[in-house]
C-alpha cells in the first residue's frame, strides 16, 4: 500500500492503521523527519513500512518515486492519495504561483501517481484507489476557491477512471473530509475553528482516524461493488445527492 501525506495528518492516520492491519506500508511524503516517525511507528507496533521521499509539486520527484517504489515492492494493490495542501486567502489576494502548488499537490500529483501505479493493478486483475478528495471540492469553501476546484476535479477525475478501470478489477473511490484536526485546521485562528463546529450538525470537527477508517473500508474488499463513489465524512455537513 502507497500512502501520500503519510507524515502527519489524515495520512499519518490511514498509514498508522493500515500497517496495524498488517499491510505493508510505503509511507510516502516531502518531510523526511515526519515521514520516518510513521514509519518508526508502524515499525514499533509490529508493523511492516518503508519511507520514500516524494514531492507532488515536481513531476520528476513523481517519476523517481514511482520508480523506486516498483524496484522496492513490486506493483502496487493499493494507492491512497493522501497528501493534501492549501493556503486559505480570498480569491482575488491569491497568487498564480499558489494556485500552481495547490493544483499539483491536490490534483496533478495524484493523476500522476495513478499513471504509474494503475498499470500494474490492471495486469494483475486487482486494485484498490482512494483519493482524499474534500466537502469544499463538493459544495464549495470561502477562502479556498482553487483547492475546491482541485479537489472537484479529483472527484470527477476518480468516475471517469473507476469507469474505464472497472473492468480489470480495479476499484477508485474518493474520500470527502469535511473540516478535520489536521495541520490546515490549526493553521486557522481560533475564532474560525469555533465557527466550523457550529456549521456541522455533529458540532464538532472530525478527526485524521475517522477519515482513516472510511478510507480503509475502500481499500478493503469489503468495498470489491463499490466504484466511482464519493463517501464524505463531515459530520452531515455536507449531504450530497
Amino acid at each position: 500500500m502507497v500512502v501520500t501525506g503519510a507524515a502527519s495528518g489524515i495520512g499519518k492516520a490511514i498509514a498508522v492503521m493500515a500497517g496495524a492491519q498488517g499491510a505493508n506500508v510505503v509511507v510516502a511524503d516531502m518531510n523526511d523527519e515526519g515521514g520516518q516517525a510513521t514509519v518508526s511507528e508502524i515499525v514499533g507496533a509490529g508493523g511492516k513500512a518503508e519511507f520514500h521521499k516524494v514531492n507532488l509539486t515536481d513531476r520528476d520527484s513523481i517519476n523517481a518515486f514511482a520508480a523506486s517504489v516498483l524496484a522496492s515492492v513490486g506493483a502496487v494493490d493499493i494507492l491512497i492519495n493522501g497528501a493534501g495542501w492549501d493556503l486559505m486567502e480570498r480569491f482575488l489576494d491569491s497568487k498564480p504561483e499558489t494556485w500552481d502548488t495547490v493544483i499539483a499537490i491536490n490534483y496533478t500529483g495524484p493523476v500522476h501517481l495513478c499513471h504509474h501505479f494503475a498499470p500494474g493493478m490492471v495486469e494483475k486483475g486487482k486494485g484498490k484507489i482512494v483519493s482524499i478528495a474534500s466537502d469544499a471540492g463538493r459544495i464549495g469553501s470561502p477562502s479556498e476557491a482553487v483547492y475546491s476546484g482541485a479537489k472537484g476535479g479529483i472527484i470527477s477525475f476518480t468516475k471517469t477512471l473507476a469507469r474505464e478501470l472497472a473492468r480489470y478489477g480495479v476499484n477508485v473511490n474518493c474520500v470527502s473530509p469535511g473540516p478535520t484536526r489536521t495541520a490546515l485546521y490549526y493553521a486557522q485562528s481560533e475564532s474560525v475553528q469555533q465557527n466550523l463546529a457550529k456549521v456541522i450538525p455533529m458540532r464538532r470537527v472530525g478527526e485524521p482516524e475517522e477519515v482513516a477508517m472510511a478510507v480503509l473500508f475502500f481499500a478493503s474488499g469489503e468495498s470489491d461493488y463499490i466504484t466511482g463513489q464519493t463517501l464524505s465524512v463531515s459530520g452531515g455537513m455536507a449531504m450530497v445527492n
